[in-house]
């Protein structure tokens, strides 16, 4: 027989639904008529509660524990000293000491050191070669030097300065080779080099002598 035709059979749905509609008859019924009261007036009925207390057993007494014996410290162990054996010293040996007798060392003669020989003098240096003064060959040095005028531009300014001059004095006394040496301001080289070419009268030596005319101005 075919499963699935047998399945499809209605009078077979019919009776499972008939069946779920009685229950549900059933079961409206017993709310309507007060079933479901009374059930759970049954349940409401009074309940007894005890209280039951849980025993409880004393603990064990605790165990008393002796306190240890008291050990007395052993004694300390014996150790023997050591035994020391002292040597004793040992004897000196017998020494054989000789004195011997020296004799006196000959009186040594006194050794007379001749005196030192004298000591030559030097002889004394020669006179510088350099140039002499001006005022030694020319008389009226003092009075030219004197006499020269003093640049007004540095008399304005205030400037004082040196210059030095040095010439050659013939044998006839002629002024010749005259150059300036050194200046501190070229202000003053030309009243110098006039003073000394056309002021100055020199007397001649035996032979050329260079001489220098240092010449200073000063404001006063």
């Amino acid at each position: 027989m075919d499963y699935a035709r047998q399945q499809r059979n209605p009078s077979r749905h019919l009776i499972g639904i008939g069946g779920v509609a009685l229950f549900h008859a059933l079961l409206i019924w017993g709310l309507v008529s007060g079933l479901a009261r009374k059930v759970v007036e049954v349940v409401k009925g009074p309940i007894e509660v005890k209280v039951i207390e849980e025993v409880k057993t004393p603990p064990p007494p605790a165990e008393v524990i002796p306190p240890p014996p008291k050990l007395a410290a052993p004694p300390p162990p014996f150790i023997p000293p050591p035994e020391i054996n002292i040597a004793p010293p040992p004897t000196p040996a017998p020494t054989i000491t000789a004195v011997t007798r020296e004799a006196p060392p000959a009186p040594v003669a006194p050794v007379i050191q001749p005196p030192p020989p004298p000591v030559a003098k030097a002889p004394p240096p020669p006179p510088p070669s350099g140039p002499k003064s001006a005022r030694v060959v020319c008389p009226n040095y003092v009075e030219v030097m004197s006499s020269i005028k003093y640049p007004r531009e540095a008399l304005l300014n205030g400037t004082e300065g040196e210059v030095l001059i040095e010439f050659t004095v013939a044998a006839s006394g002629e002024i010749k080779d005259v150059e300036i040496k050194s200046s501190t301001n070229r202000i003053f080289n030309r009243p110098a080099l006039s003073a000394v070419q056309s002021g100055l009268t020199c007397q001649g030596q035996a032979k050329d002598l260079r001489v220098q005319a240092p010449v200073s101005f000063k404001i006063r």
